[in-house]
């Protein structure tokens, strides 16, 4: 009988190990190095310094992130960019999840037809480039030649349409349902997956006793794959403070109108490259992106300490 994995390696001489480990774990750390962490650090570094006109450096501590955080000039559109980011993950876990969750539960009921289709046209829109989507859906909602007022006309809600994307009130929170068209698909494979996973005897138990569909998925199939949806969650969190491209695809740098779809991302654009009459400040930028990655730590830790911590306490 071979000997267990674990009795091999505790058997292996200390040099053979590091030099496998080294072999096999080398180029991959040393890659992550280079293109992760490395950035990383200078990004912190260079958010610690601050440039005169002619290009010299000088080392200014926080200064920075006081600056950023208080003087009125930066502080009033960095927290205008920190709550509309918030606006936009409050969008997607009132909207997308829950969507994702139900379109999951639904593809796993054992008597649905054509699952493979569904699956493909839900999850096709998340293959797509978001400069496509973002351009397709300003040419669908515009007032002037979009296709989205001649439909509502049809079933006879014409009253209903406004420049959404052309209104301070709703130009925002209309990107983040875009967003949340595009990649609903995702929560729903992962839950869906996770649904699979659920042993039949669970199921086939709770049908003898008589439960329904709705029961079963609410009292056994959900509570099973909560570990997965508190996943779900806190990649749509990183991913919504991480967001640029579609806002910057449709409204581009300037995040109109009146900065009213201004998030942590195109914030950060603006303050790094500059943008029309705004000169770029590489150090204020990376100020910014030092913040950014520590909204998205703190709110990881969160997830990790709290979340998970109280999920392992409670499974069995």
């Amino acid at each position: 009988m071979a000997e267990p994995l674990s009795q091999v390696v505790a058997s292996m001489p200390r040099g053979r190990f590091l030099g496998l480990l080294a072999l096999f774990l080398g180029p991959s750390v040393a890659i992550y190095t280079l293109f992760s962490i490395y950035p990383l650090i200078a990004t912190m570094a260079l958010s610690t310094y601050t440039s005169d006109g002619s290009g010299t450096y000088s080392f200014v501590g926080l200064a920075n992130f006081v600056t950023l955080l208080t003087d009125a000039v930066w502080s009033k559109p960095f927290w205008n960019a920190v709550w509309n980011n918030l606006v936009f993950f409050a969008v997607h876990m009132a909207v997308q999840n829950p969507i994702g969750i139900a379109l999951a539960g639904l593809l796993s009921l054992p008597a649905l037809r054509f699952k493979g289709l569904y699956r493909t046209v839900i999850f096709l829109p998340t293959m797509l480039s978001v400069v496509i989507v973002g351009f397709s859906w300003n040419l669908i909602l515009s007032p002037l030649w979009g296709v989205a007022e001649g439909a509502l006309k049809a079933v006879g809600l014409g009253s209903w349409f406004a420049p959404w994307l052309g209104l301070p009130s709703t130009a925002l929170v209309t990107l983040a349902l875009i967003s949340v068209w595009q990649f609903v698909g995702i929560p729903m494979m992962l839950v869906y997956a996770a649904l699979l996973n659920i042993p039949d005897e669970l199921v086939d138990a709770a049908r003898v006793d008589g439960l329904g569909q709705l029961r079963i998925f609410w009292h056994i199939k959900l509570p099973l794959v909560l570990p997965t949806i508190g996943l779900v969650s806190i990649l749509t969190f990183v991913g919504n403070f991480n967001a640029f491209d579609l806002i910057y695809s449709v409204k581009g740098a300037l995040a109109g109108p009146n900065f009213a779809s201004d998030i942590l991302g195109t914030f950060f654009y603006r303050t790094f490259f500059g943008n029309q009459l705004q000169v770029g400040n590489p150090t204020m930028g990376a100020a910014v992106a030092t913040v950014m990655f520590f909204i998205v730590l703190v709110g990881v830790c969160l997830y990790l300490f709290i979340v998970q911590r109280c999920m392992r306490r409670y499974s069995f």
